[in-house]
């Protein structure tokens, strides 16, 4: 068990599989394994070396090529609590998902040290290609863009101005009416003895309250809610899916790979950027629009849509498209 354990286990086993197979192949192909193990060699010697110099965290034996996507599995969070646990000393662990270098922070000491002291070394999300042909650019939005003065500024003007107390409370009527509705959908459905989908129904619940947050009045015209819904869980799908550039970003040179996604990304695009400037237009041709300040109208009602339309020439830079990426990333 203690061998099992030991960091040089996966080359001994390795070592072993490769010398049986080396005594019942022809000799070409044991000439071919011998340099796959020769690279091997050289490739573990190396990164012993790196991480020897640089003074890596810890980390768990690694298979060449994938690293440590085996150990992962399909709960994560599991699977990184039980490798924490093993190898994090000091609440930071390395693990190298395909070729990429991911810092595991599992403890309080170690998190203050990230989000609190190298707080802006840590800032900015690595370039998604995914998030590129999804928004207007990956660093378009507040989610994806790089730490710096754009996304200081969009940052500011969503504190401020978009999930502020005042305005959370300002759909509290639009929240009261969606239950309502909701409250009306299980009573017909008790009625006629049907079964009901909460999952459906609170999903739906959640979707409408979004959308009036965003587009206000405006969100129920031309089914545009259903469009809302099925686009935000398009999103869900394209940014939470496996890719593997996002692992292995050598490969982003054979489009091949990534063609199909990206294709799917770039209609998600083309439908929410023609489903967001029509409602934009809507606003803008609206009378009671002009006139409001900071997007709040005489009798009180305001939406995302008109808060950014008002106050975009107190934020310099922020142009159209910024608007569209800010109301995806909203949604």
């Amino acid at each position: 068990s203690s061998l099992r354990t030991s960091p040089a286990y996966p080359m001994a086993r390795y070592v072993e599989v490769m010398y049986h197979i080396m005594h019942q192949t022809p000799l070409q192909l044991q000439a071919l394994l011998l340099l796959s193990l020769i690279i091997l060699l050289l490739h573990l010697a190396t990164t012993s070396k790196q991480a020897k110099a640089k003074r890596l965290p810890p980390s768990p034996p690694a298979l060449p090529i994938i690293g440590h996507l085996h150990l992962v599995g399909d709960l994560p969070h599991v699977s990184l609590r039980s490798l924490s646990r093993t190898h994090a000393a000091d609440g930071l662990m390395l693990l190298h998902l395909g070729s990429v270098p991911n810092l595991v922070v599992s403890s309080p000491r170690a998190a203050q040290a990230v989000m609190r002291t190298n707080d802006h070394l840590f800032a900015s999300r690595p370039p998604s290609r995914i998030a590129d042909a999804l928004l207007y650019g990956w660093s378009s939005d507040i989610a994806f863009s790089p730490y710096g003065e754009h996304w200081r500024q969009a940052r500011r003007l969503v504190t401020t101005h978009l999930f502020t107390v005042k305005k959370v409370q300002s759909f509290r009527i639009a929240r009261q009416q969606e239950v309502k509705v909701v409250i009306s959908r299980i009573r017909e459905a008790a009625a006629a003895s049907v079964a009901v989908d909460l999952g459906e129904v609170v999903n739906t619940y959640a979707n409408d309250v979004v959308c009036r947050a965003v587009s206000g009045k405006f969100f129920g015209a031309e089914g545009r809610n259903k469009m809302f819904r099925e686009l935000i869980e398009a999103n869900s799908a394209l940014v939470g899916g496996f890719h593997m550039e996002d692992y292995f970003p050598r490969l982003a040179k054979v489009r091949l790979l990534s063609r199909f996604v990206r294709n799917n990304a770039e209609t998600a695009h083309k439908r929410w950027d023609e489903l967001l400037e029509a409602i934009i237009r809507d606003h803008e041709k609206n009378p009671m629009h002009h006139g409001r300040e900071n997007g709040v109208d005489e009798q009180g009602e305001s939406d995302f849509i008109d808060v950014l339309l008002s106050v975009r020439q107190e934020f310099h830079g922020i142009t159209r498209d910024h608007i569209k990426a800010i109301l995806m990333v909203s949604n």
